[in-house]
Parts: structure tokens; C-alpha cells; sequence
């Protein structure tokens, strides 16, 4: 039982190691992750790099390729607008959830992030601009008191925000021209409807401010593709 204890443990580590430097792009997109050179660049044996792969599976960091291996996941433009597909319809319940539950406190924590996202004008405040809006959505999914939808909402956001960079590091560090000047409006269009708990606007607004960014962002790639950049 000890022994079980300590290879699971050893397991997590190496798997938050690999997380670690899949998100920070230290393991680019496409990858190829060998068992055997993990397990010796970490000093273990391959059993628990083995187990490391699995959950990097299920968080969909990694994937499977027959006959060749585990590479860490590639994301196509198709992809990409899959996820905000899904984005869109998780957190489009999970603000109409929250429109019949928020409380005035909780409507000027979401006030007081969007007035911070506004400072963020610069280049070299996207990165705050970014963590600022990750927080503002996933502050709505916990408001709407839905456990399974904040579970994925959660994973979704700690995942795929640097995945997606690692993938397309042309759009990591600048943001989309047609976004700024929508993105806030869009944020208090979802304000407005979260304080009038209204759960049909709710969910329109965010639906539409999902659904938008995914669009356009897809587009934005596909243009630079099909520029070979």
C-alpha cells in the first residue's frame, strides 16, 4: 500500500513538471514526448512517467499517435474553434446561472476587474489584460454555483488560454485590433445583463462575446497560414 502511495505521488510530480513546461512552452506544440528519456532526464522510472502521460491525456495536453507515440497536442484552427464552441454554450448556462444569484458584492468584484482590464492599454500589459478577463469569466462560472460547470470552465482556463499560445505564438503577444475595441463593450453588455439578474441576456451576452472572440481569432489564423507565417 506504501509503496502504491509513493508511485502515485511520484507520478503527480512528474506530471506537473511536464504541465509546467508544456504550458510555459518549454515543450512546444507537436513534441514528442520518448517514456524512456523523461524517465532519465527526471531520475525515475518509466512507471511513473508512464501514469504522468495518462493524466496528461485526460487534461488533453497530449495526445496518442498510433504506432509513433505521445507528442504534446497540436491545435489546429479547427480546434481552436471547437473549444470556443464549447466555451461558448459552458459559460453562456453559467452566466444565465449566476444572473438569479449574483449579489452586489460579487457585481463589484466584476466591475472592478473590468475597470482594471481598461488600464490595460498597452503591449506590455497584455499579459495582465489576460489574466484580468480570466478571471472576470471564471469568476461568473463560480457565481453560477453550478459545480460541474465550474469544474470545466476550471480546467478549461488552465489549460487552453497557454496552450493556445504555445501553439500560435503570432498571436501570443499582441492582441486582435477588431477585439479591442469590442471586448469592453461586450464585458459591460454582460454587466448590465448580470445586474439586471436577467438569465436569457445573461446567456445571450456571453454566448455572443464567446462566440466573437473565437471567430475572429480562427480567422486571424487561418489569414496567417495561409500567409505561411
Amino acid at each position: 500500500m506504501e509503496a502504491h502511495v509513493l508511485r502515485n505521488q511520484l507520478s503527480h510530480q512528474v506530471a506537473e513538471i511536464l504541465r509546467r513546461e508544456i504550458l510555459n512552452g518549454q515543450l512546444p506544440a507537436g513534441t514528442w514526448l520518448r517514456q524512456d528519456h523523461v524517465a532519465k532526464t527526471l531520475g525515475v522510472s518509466p512507471i511513473p512517467v508512464r501514469e504522468a502521460f495518462k493524466t496528461l491525456h485526460a487534461q488533453g495536453l497530449v495526445e496518442h499517435v498510433p504506432y509513433k507515440g505521445i507528442r504534446v497536442v497540436q491545435l489546429s484552427a479547427q480546434e481552436v474553434e471547437d473549444l470556443y464552441a464549447v466555451r461558448a454554450f459552458a459559460e453562456a448556462r453559467a452566466a444565465g446561472e449566476a444572473a438569479k444569484r449574483i449579489s452586489e458584492k460579487e457585481l463589484e468584484e466584476l466591475r472592478d476587474l473590468c475597470q482594471e482590464m481598461e488600464l490595460c492599454t498597452t503591449p506590455d500589459t497584455l499579459p495582465c489584460y489576460r489574466e484580468l478577463n480570466r478571471r472576470f469569466h471564471t469568476r461568473i462560472a463560480a457565481i453560477s454555483g453550478r459545480n460541474y460547470l465550474i469544474r470545466l470552465l476550471d480546467q478549461l482556463w488552465t489549460a487552453y488560454p497557454a496552450m493556445l499560445w504555445a501553439n500560435y505564438p503570432q498571436v501570443a503577444e499582441h492582441s486582435l485590433p477588431s477585439r479591442e475595441a469590442t471586448d469592453s463593450a461586450e464585458h459591460a453588455e454582460i454587466l448590465s445583463a448580470l445586474a439586471a439578474r436577467d438569465p436569457v441576456a445573461a446567456s445571450r451576452a456571453m454566448s455572443t462575446h464567446v462566440e466573437r472572440a473565437g471567430q475572429e481569432l480562427v480567422a486571424f489564423i487561418k489569414a496567417r497560414e495561409e500567409k505561411g507565417l
